[in-house]
């Protein structure tokens, strides 16, 4: 099984310790870099505030106003840089910020997206809400069951995915589909929340735009809501930052922060999870209850191959379907039962959580047929064997099948 603590892990551990640190000055100076926290920029005569702007706008990381970020934020980006890979990393308020930010900085209107069917269900509210209004058309596709290049068409401006997809975990071949986008002319982006920067980096396997939810495992202690965006090229890095600069789009230095000091564990913390989410999910495989696990790094997942081949561990999302006969109102005791998991929408912090996948979420998922309940576990940092104690204790309010 791949390991995130194996020495041929994606990245380096010293990098992204080291990555963005303060340089010293007087012979000394600090571990963490200063939160700088302005929303105004002082220059010495007005030659330097139109040097500042000239070279800002010129696509240099310079700062001519609060909005444009500063120390901290700039430390972030070459972490984010230094644990993705790329050209330039973009900073958003939440991970929808930073999807709903390549959406609009790339698509114009009468363009055509092609999105995975199984991606973070609130694209497609973004899709309803906003492109549709615009005049975008997006396309759901299948990346397993469809033929993607006959899907393009010659408006086709994007395609985007999420390895593993949202809830169910399923691998999809970024390089087979990489190969396809790029023999096509069109930029790859994909969702890489669930491998972190870390785990997977699909700037090396052949897209053209990582996005992440850096609340999740970045961040990793529920504290800091914030998106990143990072591009592969001078051309697309540009386009983003257009659409970002005309958006307003900016984060506080105390988040930037907050994420910055995620990153200097997040090695350690996702190779706990991982140890930790492993043995939830064998055990939850021998449970007469549970019909399915889904956790990619399980020798019996229908992704187990190419995890082992693209990713370089797992993190602590587990999902289980119960069998036929465990109906709704089975699925919700089981969960109200827990002590130890708490009832969260999100994830990716320290703690435990669980919730029951909704089934209209499930059924946008072209590689879901099934009608049985669906609960999605964050396997936490706490004691395993306190957490599988509780989710034993927790099967016991279960309905039993006829």
């Amino acid at each position: 099984m791949s390991s995130t603590s194996s020495p041929s892990a994606i990245g380096s551990a010293t990098r992204l310790l080291h990555a963005g640190s303060p340089t010293l000055r007087g012979g000394s100076g600090p571990v963490n870099v200063p939160v700088v926290r302005t929303s105004t920029v002082r220059f010495a005569n007005t030659a330097a505030y139109a040097d500042h702007h000239h070279r800002r706008v010129a696509g240099e990381r310079v700062a001519s106003y609060g909005r444009h970020g500063l120390d901290t934020h700039r430390a972030l980006e070459d972490a984010l840089l230094g644990l993705e890979g790329g050209h330039r990393a973009f900073l958003a308020p939440s991970g929808l910020a930073a999807i709903s930010l390549v959406l609009v900085a790339l698509l114009s209107p009468g363009d055509h997206a092609l999105v995975a069917d199984s991606v973070y269900s609130p694209v497609r509210r973004v899709d309803a809400t906003l492109l549709q209004r615009l005049g975008i058309t997006l396309e759901y596709f299948s990346p397993s069951q469809d033929d993607l290049a006959a899907k393009i068409r010659p408006n086709t401006k994007l395609i985007y995915v999420e390895s593993p997809s949202s809830l169910l975990y399923e691998i999809l071949d970024l390089p087979a589909l990489a190969a396809i986008a790029q023999a096509h002319g069109v930029p790859l982006a994909t969702d890489n929340t669930w491998g972190a920067g870390w785990l997977y980096q699909p700037l090396a396997l052949g897209a053209n735009i990582s996005i992440q939810a850096a609340t999740k495992y970045i961040g990793g202690h529920s504290d800091v809501m914030q998106g990143v965006v990072v591009t592969d090229s001078a051309a697309l890095s540009e386009k983003i930052a257009t659409a970002y600069e005309a958006l307003g789009l900016t984060i506080g230095a105390d988040d930037a922060y907050l994420a910055l000091r995620g990153i200097r564990t997040l090695p350690v913390r996702l190779a706990q999870h991982q140890r930790h989410a492993t043995q939830v999910a064998q055990w939850l495989q021998s449970q007469p209850l549970v019909e399915r696990v889904f956790y990619p790094a399980l020798p019996s997942d229908p992704g187990h191959a190419l995890w082992k081949r693209d990713f370089h561990g797992a993190n602590g999302l587990v999902s289980f379907a119960f069998v036929d006969g465990v109906h709704a109102a089975g699925a919700e005791a089981f969960v109200n039962a827990l002590r130890w998991f708490a009832i969260g929408a999100s994830w990716g912090g320290y703690e435990s959580l669980a919730l029951i996948a909704a089934p209209e979420r499930l059924r946008e998922h072209s590689a879901w047929s099934g009608t049985h309940s669906v609960v999605r576990l964050h396997v936490g940092l706490e004691n395993p064997d306190d957490l599988i104690d509780d989710l034993q204790q927790a099967m016991a309010n279960v309905n039993r099948p006829d």
